[in-house]
């Protein structure tokens, strides 16, 4: 995959942050591509969670700088961010569905986001064309209490799609799933970029995700990035602290 400014879509450089005294990333510099599937590695507590809530600005990070493509989130005001995360589709480890509302309320949010004006007819057609995308047409009238936990995923990529995003954060996609429907999901993932052309940035410490959805790897350790490369790369590196993930 060439790596040239144009295309590069996010581009960190020496990121800090810390909670009190509890450094928590501490110099990170990572690129997201055009095109890929990016999986952050790293132990629980390593702050690969921390990172991606940096990316769209659900925390303020310390030091160092995050462009998202032409723009630097450091300074950046609220029209410019909204902008930002209008690009960014996030799905949240707990797939962060509203209990009160029904699916199709939970995409029709979603869009109502967007400050577009939209059809009645329009908004219907993009939600079930989303629901369409991730397999669940028939769970648009349902509740999410009446969702499995691998459906509230579905549920949760479908509201992510709804909006077009260019780039997708996924936080720990498969945790809290079984072995089926954890590779359902991974599956998912690689046809939604394989689809729509985006990118996104998996953080995961599920070694089936990784050998299923990653075109690189970048591996978080003790606030920096410890090692970047392809999966084979990693696999095949005699690092005890790499190997220690693979085995």
């Amino acid at each position: 995959m060439e790596n040239n400014s144009n295309n590069v879509l996010i581009e960190i450089k020496d990121l800090k942050k810390s909670f009190g005294d509890q450094k928590v990333l501490d110099g990170v510099n990572l690129e997201l591509l055009k095109n890929e599937n990016l999986v952050v590695l790293g132990k629980s507590g390593s702050g690969k969670s921390v990172l991606i809530k940096c990316i769209v600005s659900l925390l303020k990070h310390d030091e160092g700088s995050i462009k998202v493509g032409e723009h630097e989130l450091t300074d950046i005001d609220e029209d410019a961010l909204i902008e930002v995360r209008k690009k960014i589709g996030f799905l949240f480890q707990g797939a962060a569905l509203y209990d009160s509302m029904t699916v199709r309320e939970n995409l029709t949010f979603a869009l109502s986001r967007l400050n577009e004006k939209f059809s009645e007819e329009e908004i219907n057609d993009k939600i079930v064309e989303a629901l369409e995308n991730v397999g669940m047409p028939d769970s648009i009238d349902k509740m999410p209490s009446e969702l499995s936990g691998g459906m509230k995923k579905r549920i949760g990529l479908a509201r992510t799609l709804v909006v077009n995003p260019n780039i997708i954060l996924y936080d720990e996609p498969t945790t809290g799933l079984d072995p089926i429907t954890s590779d359902e999901i991974s599956n998912l993932i690689n046809d939604t970029k394989t689809k729509f052309k985006n990118s996104s940035i998996i953080i995961t410490h599920d070694i089936n995700c990784v050998k299923t959805v990653a075109d690189r790897i970048a591996m978080i350790k003790d606030g920096k990035v410890y090692k970047v490369g392809s999966l084979e790369a990693f696999i095949n590196d005699e690092d005890t602290y790499i190997q220690s993930f693979f085995k």
